[in-house]
């Protein structure tokens, strides 16, 4: 009996007498259409759209992007809205339908956002604003109002890492007296993309790879980087996503931004576009990259633990509130458009007015009924904040409440402790799964007259006192047409990416480069590689060479952008170095020692680092009460479970004994190698000589001082002069 190869079985009609019924659905399922575009344009906006070629069979259904009930689709890249600069429109059936779709991917955990990390906390008004919004919080210098705060990872599962290169979620909820508001930003000003409708695309394509689910918590492979060179748009962002602001230190020490331009209206009705900024107390930090890998095989819960017991000690994470203000008029002036998610506001044009502050003081006491179910939602404003019309604003408007009765399961979600208002709350919305309140009475609609009957007839709108939104829209935007197009100044990708890279030193400068190096490094498609070069030609030509040099190819041609770039100069807003603050509060400083050590060296380190505010860590070769000189010393942690990188700044308080025999303990030796190469402060007695030198540290090194007031100021800082000396940066 002979083998041979079975040929493809000819596709045959299903026989079932009904379409409901018919299994053999494979050659129209997503996914099946293997005709490729043979036409690529950029629009208006700069978008990159792949049509059909000209020349297509239009009876093959099968070639032809649809919806799932099989209309065609003409514009996969825009939302439908009232103008160009518009509102979206309710009626875009394509928009609904793709982010319903993209809200139901997942259950349970969030689709987005799934590892986050929360604390409780109080928000207190430092200056009143009553001529810029007649929101109630913000009427008189003094007022509060409790508050929950979520931090997250995006691209990672609920059981990732904290310390990914990554965006942070940095979401804020309000419990004013006038109801939730939700404040729901990430730790970066501009975002990837400018409309909604593509918001399933970037997640899809950031996400482990579809058919093989890896890489997790990632951007560096094929689809990520395959969506962003086809997305010029998201530049900018990637620029802010390859920085050191993609790797911060503590989550106490980042700032937060709202993302889109909201609106306040005062009580004349006045409105006046808003920004909102978090600044942290204890100022921006961030880790290197080498540093971030290697903490997240130490402890991957290194963030979480970090907020838990900085509010557990006492030590309450700050965050003032500021705002940049602007009118349309101004507005209409800057060559970008206010209402594009990926721009920001410089701070040199419209400085940040602090007008609050946050502070948080209580962790959780259930992580899963507090944490986990936190859920937020941008639509949750209170009278005197509204929206604008910024495309991504509106999707995220839609999409939020959809997706939280997806995870928690019914509409009744509000009624969880966490989310719940802490004012009255009063509506005829009853019944739904998991209904945990009574409602009594027949008034469950409106109007009503059962109050004529002596009966409780419910709650009644209030004119004066409700929400009402701001009625123009008219702003260099025609309501009368409904079109998929974007603004004018939306097509600008690249002018606030240059921006952004200038205004960062030249060390921050290669270590952008060199992610994207190690980022490329992942992608195994070389035309994607070459694709994001040629747009980072449009960025700077330098930032293009220098990539290009670390990936061994060719400098390509640069991309024709949609609209071409200007120079905006800079903002020292924008570097994390630049605004660094040299203080040792919030900051942890271990005091390495051994049998032998001199106890008084160690007393003398830990009460002059906590008198400036640092927290001193007490590691060991074992834990338990070590023997030294002067008593004994009890270790607060292991030195081979305490590596250097969960750590701002090292003491070596050694004798030399002690010394030469660590020079044999690898867990030593990475202690030593990773402060220096991490560009830490290293304090050392004369004992510890011996270790320094066989890691070869020299001691009159920046940053390398005796156990005294020195090393103190020098924990404070990293020293970014020691870095061409440690690794090779692109």
């Amino acid at each position: 009996m002979t083998n041979k190869k079975s040929s493809p079985k000819p596709k045959q009609q299903s026989a079932s007498s009904s379409p409901a019924l018919d299994n053999m659905l494979h050659d129209i399922q997503p996914g099946s259409g293997r005709t490729e575009f043979t036409d690529e344009q950029r629009d208006t906006g700069g978008e990159t759209h792949q049509h059909i070629g000209s020349d297509a069979d239009h009876g093959d259904a099968v070639a032809h992007l649809t919806d799932n009930f099989g209309h065609r689709i003409s514009d996969n890249q825009n939302s439908l809205k009232s103008g160009a600069r518009g509102p979206s429109l309710l009626e875009d059936f394509v928009l609904r339908e793709k982010i319903f779709h993209f809200d139901h991917e997942r259950i349970p955990e969030r689709i987005v956002h799934a590892r986050g990390s929360g604390a409780h906390g109080v928000f207190e008004v430092t200056e009143a604003i009553p001529e810029l919004t007649k929101a109630a919080l913000f009427q008189k210098k003094g007022n509060s109002c409790p508050l929950f705060v979520r931090f997250s990872t995006v691209a990672g599962s609920k059981g990732s890492k904290d310390t990914p290169r990554d965006v942070r979620g940095f979401a804020v909820k309000f419990y004013t007296e006038a109801g939730n508001w939700d404040l729901v930003g990430n730790n970066m000003a501009p975002f990837f993309i400018q409309d909604a409708i593509k918001f399933p695309d970037l997640i899809h394509s950031v996400k482990p790879e579809a058919d093989r689910g890896f890489p997790q918590a990632a951007s560096a492979h094929d689809t990520f980087w395959d969506f962003i060179s086809l997305m010029p748009e998201s530049m900018h962002m990637i620029m802010w996503a390859m920085s050191d602001r993609a790797l911060p230190r503590s989550l106490r020490m980042m700032e937060g931004f709202g993302v889109h331009t909201f609106r306040f209206v005062n009580a004349d009705g006045e409105g006046t576009f808003v920004k909102f900024h978090w600044k942290p107390v204890l100022g921006m930090q961030s880790t290197t990259w080498d540093e971030a890998v290697k903490i997240s095989g130490a402890d991957p819960d290194y963030h979480r633990r970090d907020l838990h017991e900085a509010i557990a000690a006492g030590d309450f994470p700050e965050w003032e509130l500021g705002i940049q203000t602007f009118d349309e008029q101004w507005a209409a002036k800057q060559p970008y458009d206010v209402l594009d998610a990926t721009k920001l506001i410089p701070e040199e044009e419209i400085p940040v007015r602090i007008i609050g502050k946050m502070t948080l003081n209580r962790n959780p006491d259930n992580f899963f009924a507090e944490t986990e179910q936190a859920a937020f939602l941008p639509t949750n404003v209170i009278p005197g904040i509204d929206f604008s019309n910024d495309p991504l604003l509106q999707g995220r408007l839609f999409s939020y409440l959809d997706t939280q009765k997806s995870r928690l399961g019914t509409t009744n979600f509000h009624q969880i402790p966490i989310n719940a208002p802490k004012c009255p709350m009063h509506n005829f919305e009853r019944d739904g799964l998991m209904q945990t309140m009574v409602p009594t009475g027949r008034a469950n609609y409106e109007p009503n007259s059962l109050a004529q009957a002596g009966e409780d007839g419910g709650p009644r709108e209030c004119p004066e006192t409700g929400f009402t939104s701001f009625r123009e829209n008219a702003e260099r935007n025609d309501p009368t047409e409904k079109v998929r197009a974007r603004g004018e100044l939306f097509a600008d990708h690249f002018s606030q990416a240059r921006m952004f890279y200038h205004s960062q030193t030249n060390n921050e400068q290669a270590h952008i480069a060199s992610a994207i190096v190690f980022e490329l490094s992942k992608v195994s498609l070389d035309h994607v590689r070459e694709r994001v070069v040629a747009q980072l030609r449009n960025v700077d030509a330098d930032l293009a060479k220098r990539v290009a040099k670390g990936l061994a190819i060719d400098l390509p041609e640069a991309e024709k952008p949609a609209r071409k770039p200007v120079d905006l100069g800079t903002s020292n807003a924008l570097s994390i170095q630049k605004n660094a603050k040299d203080m040792l509060k919030g900051r942890k400083v271990g005091i390495l020692f051994a049998e032998g050590s001199d106890k008084k060296t160690i007393d003398q380190l830990t009460k002059a680092i906590e008198a400036k505010g640092g927290s001193a860590m007490l590691i060991a070769p074992k834990v338990g009460a070590t023997k030294v000189a002067g008593g004994s010393v009890e270790a607060d942690g292991q030195l081979a479970g305490t590596p250097s990188v969960l750590l701002d700044a090292v003491a070596l308080v050694l004798t030399e004994e002690a010394a030469k025999k660590l020079t044999t303990d690898s867990a030593a030796i990475d202690f030593v190698c990773d402060a220096w190469a991490h560009l830490k402060a290293i304090g050392h007695d004369e004992g510890a000589l011996a270790l320094l030198d066989h890691c070869h540290v020299p001691t009159d090194a920046d940053g390398v001082s005796a156990t005294d007031a020195s090393f103190v100021e020098n924990a404070a800082t990293r020293f970014y002069d020691r870095e061409p000396d440690v690794r090779d940066l692109a």
